[in-house]
């Protein structure tokens, strides 16, 4: 019989396989069609302070192996959150969920967590520093170190559940910026978030999205997400989450093997909506291909 089991911070999970924020909703939606509580957890929907609207239609781009997105961390803010989506929740989902954070100064993002983190539901905050930061000058908090540590400790200040910190690949060093999390106090690393891409229409001559530019995930991604958790595993002592471009048991393993305890599942499910469950349901099947009896046994194998 396999172990899938693992453990991140503490909060041990039956299986590694977490559906990616902003591609789960706040999981009753998906409740609908298959039993959740399978997964090992899931990180809701992007959650910020005050409600957010979204950015201007079109917000979606379809790519070779992937697609672009400009969504705009739509949510109804963290109060409704709280009060409307986590009670649903709890109807449908008996675990411990990932509570994705996002936010546009350092205030907002402390806000949010500190609330969050009251939580019973929640297990572990995701905070996700790929938002702009608006005393910066619109640049992400990920994309500079300094920064990334501000947040970090900042919210470390108001939270007493493990924090994971959610990093953007568009960097020239990824590891410089895992490094300033984990000084900070993170408890833990997700990455990747999605690169930057765009597409444009031949028939208008203009940018397909209205942002003009957006996140491109997908298939496509994968290889740079591998790569990318493999560095930052060499660079850090805490756990990493790791996703990017994830639509199989094999890749669980080939992104466990470079160094991720958890692995988030994210375009994927827009294509399949039961990808996770039918990932965690081949994880046996590959496992024994492979030899592996304990899934914890082989986080960072390959280093």
């Amino acid at each position: 019989m396999v172990d899938l089991s693992v453990t991140l911070s503490g909060l041990k999970l039956d299986n590694p396989i977490i559906p990616a924020s902003g591609t789960f909703g706040y999981g009753y939606e998906f409740a609908e069609i298959y039993d959740i509580n399978i997964l090992g957890s899931f990180s809701f929907k992007g959650t910020t302070k005050d409600p957010r609207f979204g950015n201007p239609t079109p917000r979606i781009a379809e790519c070779v192996s992937g697609m672009i997105n400009s969504v705009g961390l739509q949510n109804p803010g963290v109060h409704a959150v709280i009060n409307e989506e986590l009670p649903k929740l709890k109807k449908c989902f008996n675990k411990k969920v990932i509570a994705n954070v996002g936010g546009f100064s350092v205030d907002e993002y402390v806000y949010t967590c500190e609330l969050l983190d009251c939580e019973e539901q929640v297990g572990l905050i995701e905070v996700n520093i790929s938002c702009p930061n608006v005393h910066g000058g619109g640049m992400s908090f990920g994309t500079n170190a300094s920064d990334a540590q501000k947040v970090t400790e900042a919210v470390k200040k108001v939270t007493n559940k493990p924090v994971y910190i959610k990093l953007s690949p568009n960097v020239t060093d990824i590891t410089e910026i895992a490094k300033a999390c984990e000084a900070g106090g993170a408890d833990g690393i997700s990455l990747i978030n999605t690169l930057l891409g765009m597409r444009i229409n031949l028939n208008t001559k203009k940018p397909v999205i209205a942002n003009k530019m957006g996140g491109f995930s997908g298939n496509a991604i994968f290889p740079v997400a591998v790569r990318m958790v493999y560095q930052v595993y060499e660079a850090v002592s805490i756990p990493i989450i790791g996703m990017g471009g994830v639509s199989s048991s094999e890749d669980v393993l080939e992104m466990m093997l470079a160094g991720a305890t958890g692995v988030q599942v994210g375009a994927a499910n827009l294509i399949n909506p039961c990808i996770c469950k039918d990932i965690i349901e081949d994880l046996p099947r590959v496992m024994e291909k492979y030899n592996i009896n304990k899934l914890s046994d082989i986080i960072g194998g390959a280093h």
